[in-house]
């Protein structure tokens, strides 16, 4: 058995632009995203069946989370930005974990384990030391900048540990 694919950024891009229903730039060789950044992450944590395995990670920056779960709300761009300065609202939340969720089919392949989402930590919330080690690895991963038109920027990151 395989394990848990990492997704190429064109897979990322149709996901999120299938999703979002939406144009979407996804440009390759941004930073890490750092829990540490200014505004903190959030993070999706996904599990493989069976075991509940540890298998993938989505972190994405404040602005790029506020910017997803308002697009996907069709929640207007200036809620999006002030979301991206001072902290999601419930609905961007609610909405950013779907997206999330969607987004863990890019992970399910044949002949690798299935894979579910787990968990999703919201910034400056505490991170299991099973996930929060893993964040900054250098491990098969993804570093991305997202750009959604209309609402703006950010980076995501996929790791598969």
């Amino acid at each position: 058995m395989r394990g848990t694919p990492l997704p190429t950024p064109q897979q990322v891009r149709e996901t999120l632009q299938m999703l979002l229903g939406r144009e979407v730039e996804v440009e390759t060789g941004a930073d890490m995203v750092n829990p540490q950044s200014e505004g903190g992450v959030v993070v999706g944590v996904f599990d493989a069946q069976p075991g509940h395995k540890l298998a993938a990670l989505w972190v994405s920056d404040l602005p790029l989370s506020a910017y997803i779960g308002a697009a996907l709300g069709l929640i207007p761009a200036r809620t999006a930005e002030e979301s991206a300065n001072v902290g999601l609202t419930d609905s961007i939340s609610e909405n950013l974990r779907e997206a999330i969720n969607v987004a863990g089919s890019l992970l399910n392949c044949d002949g690798a384990p299935h894979v579910t989402l787990e968990g999703v930590y919201a910034p400056g919330e505490w991170l299991p030391a099973d996930v929060a080690q893993w964040v900054m690895a250098y491990v098969p991963r993804e570093d991305l900048k997202v750009v959604i038109p209309g609402y703006g920027e950010g980076c995501l990151s996929i790791v598969v540990p």
